[in-house]
């Protein structure tokens, strides 16, 4: 290994500075091998980003340690609130749905319990984990309700829903959609209820990240998790039959041991030669889930949180509930009831989180690296800071900037890691990120980002 030197010249030439170490043997890189057209463009694209962002605000910053030590340290210095209770409760649900779960078995579920708890406990992985753990409870929960024994399940309703049916529109609102059949309506039904409806939260989720303000997708994925695991209980305490079973049985009691029926997607499999949906729908673990659907419910939440994003694209999204609605009451699985008590649910969710902890979009802002600055909830009073409009907190300090969106609903950095210059009585956000306080619920509160 060699070591160059030189010197600042003149008299005195002993003044020596070492330079950058050189090795005597260089290997081949990666980028050789991509061409410099795309290697140009990379950087052009990198070096805009890097323009929009002010040095002073960490906002857009993601987590990259791998030392646990920062999360012990962060919990240490977290101020606990009531919205903390949340990991009680998803605790209790995790720890109930893996002691009622027999397959797999206890190895494998405590294998994935340790990975679940180290990944929380890293920081590069926790600032997506956390975000997500409402989203694992409601899947492990909903997989779980298959094995619930069902001497200990309540009765199921039969009647209720075709009664509320009438008594709310009149008539049998599926029963009329589904009455006329045809191999086009059964694909355009499809399209929303066995396609989209699995992959629209990714790409939401993708989307509000690029082009929503920092802290947007970690709330949309606690709302998202939350109406979930609210609809499956309802499920499970309160449980109806589909459109199908009237159509299959019509309205003879019903018991836990009838298998689950895929209705109208039976069509899909049949024209794609397949055994999908029969054989997925037959095994649900829900099978008389139909109060209230969550594909409604799904649909719903996305719709709210892209038309927060992208107000301007309101109108297609309303299109695509309705085109679910539809489809849900043609493919026989749901009434309009069913659709209706989905879709309150995440109105619920979304309005909470809007009140409190989703962050506001700003003018002339286009990707999240745009924002200097995040506000979450509700705008109350204008109070201005001079002509910039820059909100004020409870002690009129402007509020500038703040921490990463890591995993947070309103995703603030908290006053541990806010620092008050004497000189301009200003809070300037700092680049440290040790602080559990921006990584809960309750960190909206007493966040540097804004107090709605």
């Amino acid at each position: 290994m060699a070591t160059t030197y030189f010197s600042l010249g003149g008299e005195d030439s002993t003044q020596r500075f070492f330079s950058k170490t050189k090795f005597p043997v260089s290997f081949p890189g990666l980028p050789t091998i991509i061409p410099h057209r795309l290697r140009r463009k990379f950087r052009s694209t990198k070096s805009r980003i890097r323009a929009r962002q002010s040095p002073t605000s960490t906002i857009t910053h993601l987590q990259t340690s791998l030392n646990p030590q920062e999360t012990i340290r962060s919990l240490r210095t977290h101020q606990w609130s009531a919205w903390d209770a949340q990991y009680i409760f998803l605790a209790i649900l995790g720890i109930f749905s893996l002691s009622v779960i027999q397959s797999p078995g206890p190895f494998m579920k405590t294998l994935i319990a340790s990975a679940l708890l180290l990944s929380l406990l890293v920081p590069l992985t926790r600032q997506f984990t956390l975000p997500f753990l409402p989203i694992a409870g409601w899947l492990v929960f909903f997989y779980a309700c298959k094995f619930v024994a069902g001497e200990y399940r309540p009765p199921i309703w039969v009647r209720v829903l075709p009664a509320l049916e009438n008594i709310l529109y009149g008539a049998n609102l599926s029963n009329i959609l589904s009455a006329h059949k045809s191999t086009f309506f059964d694909v355009v039904a499809w399209i929303p209820y066995g396609l989209t409806h699995f992959g629209a939260p990714f790409v939401c989720s993708g989307l509000m990240f690029l082009f929503g303000p920092p802290g947007t997708t970690p709330t949309f994925a606690r709302a998202f998790g939350y109406m979930n695991i609210t609809g499956v209980m309802i499920q499970l305490l309160f449980p109806c039959s589909p459109p199908w079973y009237e159509n299959k049985y019509g309205l003879a009691p019903a018991d836990y041991s009838m298998p689950g029926s895929p209705a109208g997607l039976a069509a899909i499999d049949k024209l794609l030669g397949v055994d999908l949906y029969t054989s997925t729908f037959t095994a649900s673990p829900v099978v008389f889930g139909a109060f209230p659907s969550l594909h409604s419910g799904c649909a719903t939440i996305e719709v709210l949180f892209m038309s927060h994003t992208f107000p301007k694209l309101r109108p297609l999204f309303t299109v695509y509930l309705l085109w679910l609605w539809w489809s849900t009451m043609y493919l026989s699985h749901h009434y309009a009831v069913d659709l209706v008590a989905g879709s309150i649910i995440s109105a619920i969710a979304y309005f909470i989180a809007k009140s409190r902890f989703l962050p506001r979009l700003q003018a002339g802002k286009m990707f999240r690296w745009d924002y200097e600055y995040i506000e979450c909830g509700e705008a109350k009073a204008d109070y201005a800071y001079g002509s910039t409009g820059i909100e004020l907190d409870e002690e009129n300090y402007p509020v500038i900037g703040g921490d990463s969106d890591e995993w947070t609903l309103a995703s603030s950095s908290g006053r541990s890691n806010s620092s008050r210059s004497p000189s301009a009585g200003m809070r300037s956000p700092v680049l440290g990120d040790d602080s559990w306080e921006g990584e809960t619920l309750a960190s909206n509160g007493e966040s540097s980002m804004g107090k709605s």
